[in-house]
């Protein structure tokens, strides 16, 4: 049963990977994965608990152990669930009152070089507050009102999407796996902004610079193709700025509720949500239903992207059940007897991230290696400095939130930014390969290179 689980889960990854050749969404794969993956460790427990020299708390079974341990996982992931699904409606409802056009408005230069910049950086920032899946769709819808040319479209769109990576790595709620390392106690919300701030944006910096030496001349415009007849905004300004400026304070407001209170995050972002809410039924409550539904936290909730938080509930709780099983243990074990370092190691789930979803990744790290307390640390002995690096805020935890966040950038199936990129503009896998991967690639490592030598002056 021990090897059958590692098998269940590397053909769940493959169903996941291989997502479109197949037709079947990564959904699906990942919730059968978990519910196999459980199934053959409740099974087999008798005979994998011996194997791994686990110790099954005094009174209880091995049935009774695993259920227990389903339970306490799940727990940990909820938290995580709750919070993304409230940051989404959040957004989603700023989207509606079509408050981000308070940004996009602002955008009137067709120059290519200074275009470059001014998308790069408005990615780099909107990422860190919001997410990079979702700034990546705001700023490639921009980039259609901006530019008429699909082909000379693409490049700003790679940019996005190594902006949008780069932006969401720095910020514990810019990007899925950060979050997951902010909630899991790994990072702290001002221990990431300062750690890796400048490691993200040298990994931007770094692509800007190489395409401003080949771009030159403006863009070309598109043409106004719309009907010459005018048509009724949903919102009006004031309530566009409200929702706006409430719904961006609401993001930003998290961290600090959870410094305050020391509540987990996903209770600052409910707070958040509830006080949208109220708001956003007082504004509209002299409506009609037909214009007030749109613009409503119960219309919003049915844009909600409700197929990857169940991605993110299956192949979570598929990761969790090889950390109980043990099998992550002995992968954590040889990473290191191979690479030797944290920094090595990194840098290696980074690039793998390019290749499969950095969320599985991230999962497997924080079960891999444990969060240890600066007393467990003191005690370890000989230990004591490689175990160091695993405290809160640690090099390992850091160079972690770096690497799988902007990794996936290299390939643009690697990341949710790319992949949305990719679909809403039809870009080429070989044309990115040729075209962005390098310049993302460059900006990685040099990122990871300011990190070292960072983490090593400091």
């Amino acid at each position: 049963m021990y090897a059958l689980m590692a098998l269940i889960f590397v053909l769940g990854y493959l169903c996941i990977a291989l997502e479109h050749p197949l037709k079947i969404d990564k959904a699906a794969s990942a919730l059968l994965t978990a519910v196999f993956a459980w199934t053959a460790l409740v099974l087999g427990a008798d005979s994998i608990f011996p194997l791994i020299g686990a110790a099954v708390p005094d009174g209880s079974d091995n049935t009774h152990f695993v259920v227990e341990e389903l339970r306490h996982h799940l727990g940990e992931i909820s938290e995580i669930l709750f919070f993304l699904m409230g940051a989404m409606t959040i957004v989603e409802l700023i989207d509606a009152h079509e408050g981000f056009k308070v940004i996009t408005d602002r955008i009137r230069t067709s120059k290519r070089v200074y275009l470059l910049w001014l998308v790069g950086f408005i990615t780099f920032f909107l990422s860190a507050a919001l997410d990079n899946l979702t700034t990546t769709i705001v700023m490639v819808s921009l980039l259609r009102k901006l530019i008429g040319d699909q082909h000379e479209r693409w490049f700003f769109a790679g940019i996005v999407v190594i902006a949008a990576n780069a932006g969401g790595a720095w910020s514990p709620i810019g990007d899925v796996t950060t979050t997951m390392l902010w909630i899991g106690n790994q990072i702290s919300a001002s221990g990431i902004v300062a750690s890796l701030f400048l490691p993200s944006l040298v990994c931007l910096l770094v692509p800007l610079l190489a395409l401003s030496v080949t771009l030159k001349g403006e863009v070309t415009r598109p043409h106004d193709s719309e009907p010459a007849e005018s048509h009724r905004d949903p919102t009006t300004p004031f309530e566009r700025n409200l929702v706006f400026g409430l719904g961006i304070g609401s993001l930003l407001f998290v961290p600090i509720f959870k410094t305050v209170t020391h509540l987990p995050p996903y209770m600052g972002i409910l707070f958040g949500l509830g006080l949208l809410w109220v708001v956003t039924e007082v504004i509209h409550r002299g409506k009609n239903d037909e214009d007030k539904h749109p613009l409503s936290v119960i219309g919003v909730l049915r844009r909600i992207d409700t197929t990857s938080v169940l991605f993110f509930l299956g192949i979570l709780l598929a990761v969790s059940s090889l950390a109980t099983a043990g099998h992550l243990t002995q992968v954590a074990n040889y990473l290191k007897e191979s690479l030797g370092n944290v920094y090595a190691i990194n840098i290696a789930i980074g690039l793998l991230s390019s290749v499969v979803d950095n969320v599985p990744l991230v999962a497997g790290a924080m079960k891999m290696y444990p969060l240890l307390t600066p007393d467990a640390v003191a005690a370890a002995g000989s230990e004591s400095a490689w175990l160091g690096n695993f405290l809160v805020d640690g090099t390992f935890w850091e160079m972690l939130a770096y690497c799988a966040g902007t990794g996936g950038s290299c390939l643009i199936i690697g990341s949710a930014a790319g992949v949305a990129a990719m679909g809403m503009e039809k870009i080429n896998f070989i044309w990115y390969l040729k075209k962005i991967s390098l310049l993302a690639f460059l900006g990685y490592i040099s990122g990871a290179a300011t990190y070292i030598a960072m983490a090593t002056l400091s």
